[in-house]
């Protein structure tokens, strides 16, 4: 019966997930959901630069199940700002942000699908840190989303703090930093509590909001996206302590600098256009300025997008067809969508936050 009633509650919640993907107004149709495809990606070698660019279409690997990061709706149709970076490497390559092909990969598989070349590029709301950097063996671009793990409680269950978590059962995913953080700072706090662990993090919300946890724990973001969607969100509140910094980054395989390159210049792209003022909306305006940075940054003046193996206007190219980094952040997160997550740290260095591009020259 307990496996009927979990079953029930997961088809209750499945239509509450495809419902917030109408509230996006721009997506990708999905090419494939976590299958390989007819264009396999290059293995994780020199080559994969020449392959994709033979291929013509980059293959990305993303979540596919997190509201404003990367979602797919009912029609098929990918969302988030994961996807939007995918986007913009198409746009930047093939002047074309369609020219992808998604892969839904969860977080288990998705570290041996980009070293296996499965994938070209990991577009997975993914925390940058050492051993990833090293042992694991991936290339990370610049941080997309400044980010912090938290737990999130019902609020009629009287927890506060941490410390009221206390032999309190909580809900975590496997194969993620998510884990470890939790076991780290409860043992530094001297709190036992009881771990309750899943593979499938549709499962681990679902058992939560059963009421089978006391709590649940993810990054920040993960828990107001996926808050919307529990049967009933405003019974539910985050717990203001922050027991982690989740740095969230794009990531490539080692082995082929000149692809890890471009793709970490078009992240700096979509920082540096917003740094200048220019839009989706307004980069037209910009086509005879006779500032020396800007004239750089569009690649009409000097060869700076040779150096990358791309086109001299390639930062056009993608604030064209994609915007820049402020516009992609207010289309999947800001205050007119579901979410409205206030930017605080993913706001410019100008504004107080820590989004930094260095110089185009």
């Amino acid at each position: 019966m307990k496996f009927m009633r979990n079953s029930a509650l997961i088809l209750a919640i499945a239509p509450l997930v495809c419902a917030i993907a109408a509230c996006s107004d721009s997506g990708q149709t999905a090419s494939t959901s976590g299958t390989p495809g007819s264009n396999p990606a290059a293995p994780a070698t020199q080559n994969r630069w020449n392959n994709i660019k033979r291929r013509a279409q980059i293959i990305c690997g993303v979540s596919g199940e997190v509201p404003g990061f990367s979602f797919v709706g009912t029609d098929g149709k990918y969302s988030g700002i994961d996807v939007d970076v995918c986007r913009a490497i198409a746009a930047a390559l093939f002047d074309n942000p369609d020219a992808v092909e998604f892969r839904n990969l969860n977080s288990k598989e998705r570290f041996t699908a980009l070293q296996t070349g499965e994938v070209d590029v990991l577009s997975r709301n993914t925390t940058w840190t050492l051993s990833r950097d090293t042992s694991v063996g991936l290339e990370f671009a610049p941080v997309v989303f400044y980010d912090g793990q938290a737990i999130m409680v019902r609020k009629n269950s009287n927890i506060k703090s941490l410390a009221d978590l206390k032999d309190k059962a909580i809900c975590v995913q496997t194969g993620t930093t998510t884990e470890q953080n939790l076991a780290d700072q409860m043992r530094k706090r001297g709190i036992t509590y009881k771990p309750v662990v899943f593979e499938d993090v549709n499962v681990a919300f679902a058992t939560y909001a059963e009421g089978r946890c006391d709590g649940i724990t993810a990054d920040r973001s993960a828990l107001v996206s996926r808050g919307t969607i529990l049967p009933k969100p405003e019974d539910n509140v985050i717990l203001n302590e922050v027991i982690s910094s989740e740095p969230l980054a794009p990531a490539v395989a080692k082995g082929d600098v000149k692809w890890g390159d471009a793709v970490k210049w078009v992240v700096y792209s979509l920082v540096k256009a917003e740094e200048l003022g220019i839009t989706s909306q307004n980069i037209g305006q910009f086509a005879t300025s006779t500032d020396p940075d800007v004239k750089r940054f569009l690649g009409t003046e000097g060869n700076l997008g040779e150096g990358l193996g791309l086109t001299n206007d390639f930062a056009a190219r993608i604030i064209k067809h994609v915007g820049n980094y402020g516009e992609i952040y207010d289309r999947n997160l800001g205050p007119k969508t579901k979410l409205n997550l206030a930017r605080g740290q993913n706001q410019l260095w100008s504004k107080g936050g820590l989004l930094y591009s260095p110089p185009f020259r």
